[in-house]
């Protein structure tokens, strides 16, 4: 990828012939296309708040599984890890059901709330045959509800393990010098799982960066490069009409390299605070 992303590869490249080097004009040619810009902005503020809000939703059911009985924590898990476990593109045609602008549910339970709800939170009353997936922001919306149900499951079960291996000792002692559940977090389940914490931060940046079937879905294909994220706008270079494999590469190169730069500074911050301490 690394080569190609340094080559004109198209029609005639595919069919046997041999690429042309073109050194850096494929990063040059992305860093002054709007486009990319435009898929940038996209992949971070999808990524930050997808993010956020796996983290925050996993962690708080982990806590709410911790303190289940052996039955019910283990039903819950098991029914949690089921929508983990299935397939993005089954999971992304379930939501834009949901969503669809003819016979969506989502519409029908809109439009049966009141107006002046529905206007105050969203600006409209009326969402007959309203399209989710035409402009960035609702598209966005849905994607990002689609992914954090697919992904707080793993982080949920992730936190649980880790509170397992906490004696429950330290709770208690916590709950008899008076610290209710907020404080407990904070002063003992926090930093004694911190490292758990690191780990899932920096895989969900990683898959959240990088998401693309789920999009490709939603958005219904590459039609509207104002939807793109880098992953979706590497595959409509490399495989539109003719292709651009070296730019499709090349996007994605720098995809890799914003994720390992990201990557590498996290962990970073976290040897330097062991090692303070």
């Amino acid at each position: 990828m690394l080569v190609m992303s340094t080559q004109d590869v198209g029609l005639r490249e595919i069919r046997g012939e041999p690429a042309e080097s073109v050194g850096v004009a494929n990063f040059r040619e992305i860093l002054t296309s709007e486009v990319f810009w435009q898929a940038l902005r996209n992949t971070v503020a999808f990524a930050a708040v997808a993010v956020t809000a796996t983290l925050v939703l996993g962690t708080l059911v982990g806590l709410l599984i911790h303190r289940l009985g052996r039955v019910m924590s283990t039903t819950v898990v098991i029914s949690t890890m089921l929508a983990w476990s299935m397939p993005h593109m089954s999971v992304a045609t379930v939501w834009r059901w949901l969503f669809d602008e003819h016979g969506g549910v989502a519409n029908w339970l809109l439009n049966q709330a009141p107006n002046w709800l529905t206007g105050a939170l969203f600006g409209r009353a009326d969402w007959s045959g309203y399209s989710w997936f035409l402009d960035p922001l609702p598209l966005y919306f849905v994607l990002t509800l689609a992914v954090v149900w697919q992904s707080f499951p793993f982080i949920a079960v992730s936190v649980l393990a880790g509170l397992k291996s906490i004696p429950g000792e330290l709770f208690e002692a916590a709950r008899v010098d008076g610290a209710g559940p907020w404080r407990s977090f904070w002063q003992v389940t926090f930093p004694l799982l911190k490292p758990v914490f690191a780990v899932l931060l920096v895989l969900s940046i990683i898959w959240d960066f990088k998401v693309f079937t789920q999009l490709h879905v939603l958005a219904g294909g590459i039609g509207n490069p104002a939807t793109y994220n880098l992953s979706l706008y590497a595959y409509a270079e490399a495989f539109r009409s003719p292709p651009r494999m070296g730019l499709g590469s090349a996007i994605a190169i720098v995809l890799a390299v914003i994720l390992l730069v990201i990557t590498v500074f996290y962990v970073r911050q976290i040897v330097r605070q062991e090692d303070v301490r």
